[in-house]
């Protein structure tokens, strides 16, 4: 009897552990590849798997058969440097001032919290970057194994599993400033009598050869696509590898890169995954995933691919992975999107969306879109709307670009994909600006928006750690932002805000003061006399210049003494990157202020700023021009 109970005992034991082995054998993941196809300058609304009017791309479209098509996927910045930067460091950039294009001053990732790639090169990764950064972050040495040109997954030890980038720039911004005789010279394989312009954009040729030409290039990035695709299969490695496709930010046709509509911030994103890890996506190959996702959901995805946790610094949730499941990501309908200088250009601007309803808040409206910005107006037809716009050859909708917005903008971005019709004033939808504007006002709180203060005030204060900035700071960003919440009352509501705000002995109470001045224009000129003595005694410089731009824009004063004055005195890049942008609005198409400028006068180190001498050279250009 005993010696049958102690074979028993030992057959259980061997039962016991070839089951153990065999869950052990079971919990081992082998850590995928991971390869994403990133293109710049690309909203969905110019691709036929998205939209009937844009081009085919069957790279890209075989992907999502074998995959997922993701169809409210979102950049939450508009411009390459801003996106990055939160793609690389799974950050908001308003709480970590990442968001600036490009970075005056470069800027440390959050206390305790590394640049993704870093985690999965410590988990054994061989991360490689071909080949762009462009961030506005300070990089360690240890983010990248290779990031250059020659850039490679075979590069990697023989086995090791590898984290790979691929930028595609055909499709740049750059690539359509050509010239007036490539019209003629140059033809597209897209046709031009094919393509169907957006509302907001004038019939034009050029306009219908410029969507055609961009489509063109869409169609050279599939195939750099399909080529990189033709790559892991002869290296035997689709069937170990996660493939993903998206567009760096919105296109490059007017109003959309740069800007926070739609054409600026929906990208398009596919997912190939390999059958050998269907376990780590809950949803069916070939579905759509109607769920909305966000550059700042990047980093942790690609984490929780990886089987490696996600530290929880990061902003964003992973879509995809171990334990991420299909119904969630699907609920999951809001995204969260902010503009501040891009170049030279300032206009603080931020949107989120819900569903079909997107919320934008202007909050220096009168900083029309089409204000002068240099880079974008090396594209022929920027030049050609604004040129039509000035000859009163526009319609209501197409002159809206160079008007004054309003400070809240609310669209049904179903029904109105290029948001030509704001509903703000719209009985029908009080109810949705309520719920939308509260649900952007928890947002902006929690997130501690350092833009509340000047981009030049922050590098001297808070750049050495700027999310502990915003932080301690939290109550004082919360009242400048109160403060600029007068703009949206009407101006009999605001009045008394405005007067306390205006004398106030903080001085960007008072800065924010006059911007919501600026912002009623008329309306304000009650506050003329306090306003004009700011003009020459603020012991802050920016608040003289926002002055002078109140005065400016309501006709009592000429601003070019005091803007000149304080350009010529500060030393300081970036705040004369501020002051140049309201002599660029006083200058520019509604106002025709001159500007006088005495190079001589102006800091050595700002006339060699790259940025600072294009507004220069603008206003310079203005000032001298015969059509003042």
């Amino acid at each position: 009897m005993i010696k049958f109970q102690q074979s028993i005992l030992f057959i259980a034991c061997i039962v016991i552990a070839i089951v153990g082995n065999a869950c052990k054998e079971k919990d081992i993941v082998e850590h995928p590849n991971i390869v994403w196809l990133t293109s710049e300058d690309n909203a969905m609304h110019y691709m036929k798997m998205y939209d009937q009017g844009g081009v085919a791309t069957p790279n890209i479209q075989a992907l999502a058969d074998r995959g997922l098509t993701f169809t409210h996927a979102f950049s939450n910045a508009a411009v390459c440097s801003a996106a990055r930067s939160t793609i690389i460091s799974g950050c908001y950039g308003p709480r970590m001032a990442s968001h600036y294009h490009r970075h005056q001053q470069k800027v440390p990732m959050p206390a305790g919290l590394e640049m993704y790639p870093y985690y999965l090169k410590k988990a054994g990764y061989y991360t490689a970057n071909n080949n762009k950064e462009d961030y506005n972050i300070c990089m360690s040495d240890s983010v990248w194994d290779e990031s250059s040109k020659n850039a490679h997954w075979t590069n990697r030890a023989k086995g090791q599993p590898f984290f790979y980038i691929q930028n595609f720039g055909v499709t740049h911004e750059s690539r359509v400033h050509f010239s007036k005789e490539d019209l003629d010279r140059v033809k597209t394989n897209y046709s031009m009598e094919a393509v169907n312009l957006q509302p907001n954009h004038p019939n034009t040729s050029l306009f219908k050869y410029t969507n055609a030409r961009y489509r063109d290039k869409i169609s050279q990035m599939d195939e750099q696509v399909g080529q990189v695709i033709k790559e892991l299969k002869a290296d035997g490695l689709l069937e170990n590898t996660f493939i993903f496709y998206y567009g760096d930010h919105g296109g490059v046709l007017p109003g959309s890169k740069g800007y926070l509509y739609e054409t600026g911030v929906h990208v398009p994103m596919v997912v190939y995954f390999p059958e050998k890890y269907k376990h780590l996506v809950d949803f069916e190959k070939g579905s759509k995933v109607d769920g909305f996702v966000s550059f700042v959901d990047l980093a942790p995805t690609v984490l929780k691919l990886a089987g490696i946790e996600v530290p929880e610094e990061m902003d964003g949730n992973a879509f995809l992975g171990m334990g991420v499941n299909a119904a969630e990501v699907n609920n999951r309908n809001t995204t969260y999107s902010y503009a501040d200088r891009f170049d030279e250009k300032y206009d603080m601007v931020r949107a989120i969306r819900k569903g079909k309803y997107k919320y934008i808040r202007c909050y220096q409206p009168f900083y029309y879109d089409g204000l002068m910005n240099n880079y974008r107006y090396k594209q022929q037809a920027y030049v050609e709307w604004k040129n039509l716009y000035v000859q009163g050859k526009l319609n209501k909708v197409q002159s809206a670009f160079f008007e004054t917005r309003e400070p809240e903008m609310l669209f049904n971005v179903e029904e109105d994909k290029y948001e030509t019709a704001n509903l703000i004033h719209n009985d029908k939808y009080a109810g949705i600006l309520k719920e939308m504007r509260n649900l952007y006002n928890q947002k902006e709180e929690n997130l501690c928006d350092l833009s509340f203060y000047p981009e030049f005030y922050l590098q001297d204060v808070a750049f050495d750690n700027p999310v502990q900035f915003g932080m301690d700071h939290k109550l004082d960003l919360i009242r400048y932002k109160t403060i600029a919440d007068l703009q949206i009352l009407s101006f009999t509501d605001a009045k008394e805000g405005i007067e306390k705000a205006l004398k106030s002995e903080d001085v960007w109470d008072r800065y924010w003061a006059i911007i919501v001045c600026s912002s009623f224009g008329e309306e304000a000129k009650v506050f003329a006399s306090t306003i004009q003595k700011i003009a020459t005694q603020d012991v802050e410089r920016i608040n003289r210049v926002r002055a002078a731009e109140f005065l400016g824009i309501t006709k009592l004063a000429h601003p070019a003494k005091v803007m000149l004055d304080a350009l010529y005195s500060t030393s300081d890049e970036t705040e004369a990157l501020l002051i140049l942008n309201s002599m660029v609005l006083m200058s520019d198409i509604h106002y025709h202020y001159k500007f006088e400028i005495n190079r001589e006068n102006i800091a050595s180190n700002i006339l060699q700023g790259n940025e600072t001498q294009l507004s220069l050279g603008y206003v310079m250009k203005l000032s001298q021009s015969s059509l003042h």
